[in-house]
């Protein structure tokens, strides 16, 4: 893995519309940019980038993990790429989906639910929104939220920017319920 750069960021929120939080909610974001191998040419076999995503997912869980504390229960999760110029949407695609999850899942102690993602071709600062929803419920309404990233200098033409979000509490202030 070529990695030019790795970074993590914490929010936490302890109050919603004035009204305290009984317990903070925290969201921690990892992204590290990294060269695309596959940048400005065509191929066919992606499994080099499949390889990648496992080591990349790792990667981002165990430093998401380090942020938000080692004792802390992950509630939610997502992930997002945005490709640079250079590259296609397949390359995003093909780090995110077949290995990513398992080693997230290993580093935040499970998951059945999927780890929801979206993914881009775009250039440097372009903001990338994640979606997050329960590791466990995947209909669970209060962890349905999304997390942002934007890297000023980043993906260069020949990188791609991959991020893992992690929350823990839930969507600050959730109080919106299923029916029934």
């Amino acid at each position: 893995m070529d990695v030019r750069k790795i970074v993590v960021e914490v929010e936490e929120t302890r109050s919603v519309a004035g009204h305290a939080l009984a317990q903070p909610t925290r969201k921690a974001v990892a992204s590290v940019v990294i060269a695309n191998p596959c940048t400005g040419r065509y191929v066919e076999d992606l499994g080099a980038l499949e390889d990648l995503g496992a080591e990349v997912g790792r990667v981002l869980a165990e430093r998401a993990m380090a942020a938000l504390g080692p004792d802390t229960r992950v509630s939610a999760y997502g992930k997002g790429a945005i490709v640079g110029l250079g590259g296609e949407l397949e390359h995003a695609a093909a780090i995110l989906h077949p290995k990513f999850g398992a080693p997230v899942r290993a580093v935040v102690g499970g998951g059945p639910s999927i780890i929801p993602s979206t993914k881009l071709v775009a250039g440097p600062g372009t903001l990338l929104a994640m979606p997050l929803v329960n590791r466990d419920d995947l209909w669970s309404f209060d962890e349905m939220d999304a997390a942002t990233v934007q890297l000023p200098d980043a993906p260069r033409a020949d990188e791609i920017v991959v991020s893992l979000v992690l929350a823990a509490g839930g969507r600050p202030g959730a109080r919106t319920r299923r029916p029934g």
